[in-house]
């Protein structure tokens, strides 16, 4: 097979993009829930990194050493950038610390914010398309973090009255939830006691500082308004911020609940779990045990899968997975997570491919998937290039760029390990009595952000395949 057919073929499926996008003008109402917040995005260089460590009067061997994975001291913030910094991984660790909020505002500050949070950013990004109405859920709604919010008629939230209005334009509690991103460079470089880091992918940390999402409040305005109209998707995330000494598994149950209502009321929604990084280790168990099931569809990076694998016992295919993070073996990773928690459908977005699993019966067909997918690989693209998508026409400023090299390279692995020869170029075929569909995507070599990319690659490839 010549080397450009898989590229050629792949790059003329990319042009209906346009046509997939338009086609989300038919989805009436998605729920966004539970997590909105303010995000400060911080670029942080390695010269910054080791000014901020020296102050701490501390050692290599001392940064080193991870202990756990929540912050309580400015030395485990920087444990937790160094670690993702010389892994070029994503993490997110908690803060619950009220002097942390004043260290990391003093230290890391707040000159670039926005809408954070799975859900915040979802529902910013999805209110760019044709959707009729993108309900936002908010546990803490004050006039600066409404703001962040696109002034969009179609984004919607509760004011204090309890009455649905412009998300934009509400200004409900004095109380207001911020985030700190710090990202880094591919080939920045950290230098202490005479060694030399180099970051090997550009990412980032993620420093939760959030306590209405730390109790996980939830609005009742949101969940009555849910259960009382008719509904296409529920989007949930959130439940990385649980601690598991701080009743999670109350709240996971009660998510439970939730979503039986919701089904009572719109039994043909379909109901989206994005996982995020999840560092406490039970809450994540008590999420795979009790949420994963109850779901119709669930989206996981590299990261969360490995952290999925390690929660359900899969200690081999985990110990794989970290040795060599390719296509083939975290589909493996993916299709025993699926089979293990019984989810409907399961997407991978992994660097350079994006990788779908779902039932035969799902009711959005493979060809409808891989549109939704494409659609997401453009957007998440055109994110990647300009740093945000804040505009309609933004979606697709990514629009007829060639997919990447390393996509295709992914997707032939992936090819030869199903032993499925026409899906390097289709993408699309039925393995174990599965439907399996994976896209190539377009690359960025120096990313403006990585914020919310994988909720925007998650959002658009389901409700884009509507």
């Amino acid at each position: 097979m010549p080397k450009t057919l898989p590229n050629k073929f792949w790059n003329n499926l990319y042009k209906k993009a346009p046509d997939t996008l338009a086609k989300m003008s038919k989805t009436t109402r998605v729920a966004c829930a539970f997590n909105s917040c303010i995000d400060s995005v911080v670029k942080l260089s390695g010269k910054e990194f080791c000014n901020l460590f020296l102050q701490q009067k501390s050692s290599l061997k001392e940064l080193k050493n991870v202990v756990h994975s929540f912050v309580n001291s400015p030395l485990d913030l920087l444990r937790g950038i160094f670690r993702c910094f010389t892994n070029g991984i994503a993490e997110e660790w908690i803060a619950d610390k009220p002097e942390m909020f004043d260290w990391m505002l003093k230290n890391l500050g707040v000159k670039k914010i926005q809408v954070g949070g799975q859900g915040g950013i979802i529902a910013n990004t999805l209110s760019l398309t044709g959707i009729k109405q993108i309900i936002v859920h908010s546990n803490a709604l004050s006039k600066l973090q409404a703001t962040q919010f696109f002034d969009r008629k179609n984004l919607l939230s509760f004011d204090q009255h309890g009455n649905l209005k412009q998300a934009s334009k509400i200004d409900r509690d004095k109380i207001s939830s911020i985030h700190w991103i710090v990202e880094f460079d591919k080939g920045d470089k950290i230098t202490l006691e005479g060694q030399e880091f180099i970051c090997p992918k550009s990412n980032r940390f993620i420093i939760t500082y959030d306590p209405p999402l730390f109790n996980f409040v939830i609005d009742k305005n949101f969940i009555n308004y849910t259960n009382n109209n008719k509904f296409d998707y529920f989007v949930l995330s959130g439940y990385q911020a649980l601690n598991s000494k701080n009743n999670a598994l109350k709240h996971i149950k009660n998510s439970v609940k939730i979503i039986d209502d919701w089904k009572k009321q719109s039994p043909q929604a379909i109901v989206h779990l994005e996982i995020a990084s999840t560092q406490d280790r039970k809450v994540l168990k008590n999420l795979t045990q009790y949420l994963a099931p109850k779901v119709d569809s669930m989206g996981v990076n590299e990261r969360e899968t490995m952290d999925i694998l390690e929660v359900i016992n899969q200690k081999k295919l985990l110990e794989k997975c970290k040795q060599n993070p390719t296509s083939s073996n975290l589909f493996d990773a993916i299709l025993k997570i699926k089979t293990k928690l019984k989810c409907p459908r399961i997407q991978l977005h992994m660097f350079g491919l994006y990788i779908t699993i779902q039932n035969k019966n799902y009711p959005l067909s493979p060809t409808k998937n891989r549109n939704g997918m494409i659609l997401a690989a453009t957007s998440a693209a055109g994110k990647a290039l300009h740093g945000q998508l804040s505009q309609p026409d933004d979606i697709l400023k990514a629009y007829g760029m060639s997919v990447s090299d390393i996509g295709i390279k992914e997707l032939q692995n992936l090819s030869s390990h199903l032993k499925k020869d026409t899906f390097l170029t289709k993408g699309i075929c039925e393995y174990k009595g599965f439907d399996i569909i994976a896209v190539p995507t377009i690359l960025i070599d120096h990313p403006k952000t990585l914020v919310g990319m994988g909720d925007t690659i998650s959002s658009f490839s389901l409700i884009g395949a509507h």
